[in-house]
C-alpha cells in the first residue's frame, strides 16, 4: 500500500517537474546566451557554441548556423539573429589606449535612441583579442579640466563614440599587441546578466538572446514536424538587407512560410534591456506547436 501512495505521489509531481525541467532549461540558455558577445559581423564565437549545442546543425559560408528537421513540403524556416549592435578596434594610440568605432545600428536600426554610446562611459568592457578576452574600462573626462570650455553658461559636451578611450593597463602600442589584440578586434560592455524578480533577465540584448534560447530549447525537444522546418540563428542582420538571412535562403530555400522568433523587452538597447523569462516559456510552446502544424 506504501509503495501504491509512493507511486501515485510521483505521477502527481511528474508533470510539474517536466515543466520545472523545460523552465530551468530555457533559464539557462537565456543566462548563457545572454554572457555572450555576437558583434555584428563578427558572431564567430557565439556560433561555434550554438553549433556544439545542437546536434545536426550545420554552418554555411556566412556563419548561420541551421538545422534541418523533417522532410517533405511545406518547407518553412525558423530564424533568430545572433548578432548586436557593439564596437570594434578603430586604433591603437602610442600610449596604449584603444579608440573604437560603433558596428551596427547606423542610421537607427535596432537602435531606440541617439544616445546610444553614452552607455560606454566610465564603464567596463572587453576586448576580444586573438588570444582571449581582455578587460578594459572606458575612460571618463576630468570634470575639474573640461567644465566650462565652451564658455560661460554653455553645456558640457555630449559623449560619443568618438569620446570612448579605452583603458587596458597597456602603457605602449607594443603591449597592446602582446595582448593579441589587433585593429577590428571586436569590443562590448562587460556582460554580467542579472536574473532578479518573477524571473526577469536583464542584460544588452536580452530580448534577442532569450528568443533565440526558446528556439534552441524548441529544437532540442524534438518536435513531430510537419514537413520540412528549417531552423536558422542568422549572422549580420544588421547588415544591408540582412545578411545572413539572405545567405540562408538562398542556400536552403525557396520557402513557403518564414518566420522570425522575438519577444517583448522593456529598456529596449541598454545594458538593463529587461525580458521576461515566462514569455520564453510561451514562446518555446508556441514554436513546438507551429513545427508539428498544429
Amino acid at each position: 500500500m506504501t509503495r501504491l501512495r509512493l507511486a501515485l505521489l510521483f505521477l502527481s509531481v511528474l508533470p510539474s517537474f517536466r515543466r520545472l525541467s523545460a523552465q530551468s532549461h530555457v533559464d539557462g540558455l537565456a543566462l548563457r546566451f545572454s554572457s555572450m558577445t555576437a558583434v555584428t559581423g563578427l558572431e564567430q564565437a557565439m556560433g561555434d557554441s550554438l553549433f556544439a549545442l545542437l546536434p545536426g546543425s550545420t554552418r554555411d559560408r556566412a556563419g548561420n548556423i541551421t538545422l534541418t528537421l523533417g522532410q517533405g513540403a511545406p518547407k518553412r524556416l525558423l530564424t533568430c539573429p545572433l548578432d548586436e549592435v557593439g564596437y570594434v578596434v578603430g586604433n591603437i594610440l602610442p600610449d596604449g589606449y584603444l579608440l573604437l568605432r560603433r558596428v551596427g545600428g547606423g542610421g537607427g536600426a535596432r537602435l531606440a535612441y541617439q544616445l546610444f554610446d553614452q552607455q560606454l562611459e566610465g564603464e567596463r568592457v572587453t576586448v576580444f583579442g586573438a588570444r582571449g578576452a581582455v578587460p578594459g574600462v572606458v575612460a571618463v573626462r576630468s570634470t575639474h579640466l573640461t567644465r566650462g570650455r565652451g564658455g560661460p553658461g554653455s553645456p558640457d559636451p555630449v559623449f560619443t563614440v568618438d569620446n570612448a578611450y579605452v583603458d587596458i593597463g597597456a602603457s605602449l602600442a607594443a603591449d597592446v599587441q602582446r595582448l593579441g589584440i589587433a585593429l577590428l578586434a571586436p569590443v562590448s560592455l562587460a556582460k554580467q546578466p542579472h536574473l532578479y524578480g518573477d524571473r526577469l533577465l536583464a542584460a544588452p540584448a536580452a530580448g534577442w538572446r532569450a528568443a533565440c534560447a526558446a528556439l534552441a530549447t524548441a529544437a532540442l525537444s524534438k518536435p513531430s514536424v510537419r514537413g520540412t522546418v528549417v531552423i536558422a540563428f542568422t549572422t549580420q542582420s544588421l547588415y544591408f538587407a540582412n545578411a545572413g538571412l539572405e545567405t540562408v535562403t538562398r542556400l536552403l530555400g525557396p520557402f513557403d512560410e518564414t518566420k522570425t522568433v522575438s519577444l517583448p523587452v522593456k529598456y529596449q538597447d541598454t545594458a538593463v534591456e529587461t525580458v521576461e523569462l515566462r514569455a520564453a516559456d510561451a514562446l518555446v510552446k508556441d514554436l513546438v506547436s507551429w513545427m508539428e502544424g498544429r
